[in-house]
């Protein structure tokens, strides 16, 4: 399949890999740019020469296109900027904020800019700016989460903008995927099901944890805060969601919460740790490799289009 987001990034299939902080590594990303997506690698909160080595690791796996997801409220997001321009990395994904600093330095290097965005307004900033597309992700997404669903973001996102817009948020399987493009989008963004893939390197305990959830099984904390996020229900969510409700300081929270999606990903402490996971992580029912995974999502998307046309 070919859209202007299949040409913008050199890859066979309009899937990209969500740029998840301590799960998106140099295997997972790799391996999925290797069976013909967008692999991505989430610098997260991580120092700029964790970065460099992720890069040039990931390079040595693939020889196709891949990513960075830069945070931006990462304090080392200026060195990580510049890490990304001298490694030639292709595609860079932002999140957390406006990369507008970092526009001309990312755009001499020839890096294309995909910020992730979760109103129209912002989307129409990012295309002044000079982004090359948008991401727009619906609250259904694991994570850091806006406010506005994916069925209702992405079109006006679509109608806002002249850029390609990819849809993020709620999407694991190929009816998801015709779904956004039937809203418009030119490509999709995946991160819970590839949590599952067999060459995500996630401790098994939380993949056991995505892979058992059903669809009501996830609960959005730091709602209070102006910080939401969503996760897997864990002890951990329970007593944040109490503290919340009885008013806490945000700084508390903080201290509960400090180190926790670590605990879960690489210790697999899935009980005091954070699961971040979407909605639709109802639908992940196995573990399968990135290529699988992509392969699948397109035969029944395409179908699926095929049959509507």
């Amino acid at each position: 399949m070919k859209t202007r987001v299949t040409e913008l990034l050199e890859i066979e299939y309009p899937v990209l890999q969500g740029g998840m902080a301590w799960v998106a590594e140099h295997h997972l990303a790799a391996a999925v740019s290797e069976a013909g997506g967008l692999g991505i690698i989430g610098a997260g909160g991580a120092p700029a020469e964790w970065v460099r080595e992720q890069i040039r690791k990931t390079r040595e796996q693939t020889s196709r296109p891949f990513g960075v997801n830069l945070m931006l409220m990462n304090p080392e997001a200026d060195q990580i900027a510049r890490v990304i321009a001298e490694e030639g990395v292709r595609v860079v994904t932002t999140g957390a904020g406006n990369p507008g600093k970092y526009m001309s330095l990312w755009k001499e290097a020839g890096v294309k800019v995909i910020p992730v965005v979760a109103s129209t307004a912002m989307a129409k900033l990012m295309e002044r700016g000079g982004a090359d597309a948008v991401v727009a992700e619906g609250m259904e997404s694991g994570g850091h989460i806006g406010s506005i669903t994916t069925m209702a973001l992405v079109p006006q996102v679509v109608d806002s903008v002249k850029i390609p817009v990819i849809a993020a948020g709620g999407i694991a399987d190929g009816r998801g995927f015709a779904a956004a493009c039937m809203l418009g989008a030119e490509a999709v963004q995946i991160g819970t099901r590839f949590v599952a893939a067999t060459e995500s390197t996630v401790h098994e305990n939380y993949k056991a944890k995505v892979i058992k959830a059903k669809d009501i099984d996830s609960a959005v904390t730091g709602m209070s805060t102006g910080h939401p996020v969503r996760s897997i229900r864990n002890k951990m969510t329970k007593e944040y969601l109490k503290l919340e409700k009885e008013g806490v300081d945000f700084m508390e929270l903080e201290q509960l919460t400090l180190g926790s999606l670590r605990r879960a990903v690489v210790e697999g402490d899935v009980t005091n740790g954070t699961v971040m996971a979407g909605q639709i992580a109802g639908l992940v029912c196995r573990e399968q490799s990135c290529r699988e995974i992509i392969a699948e999502i397109m035969e029944q998307g395409t179908a699926l289009l095929n049959r509507r046309a």
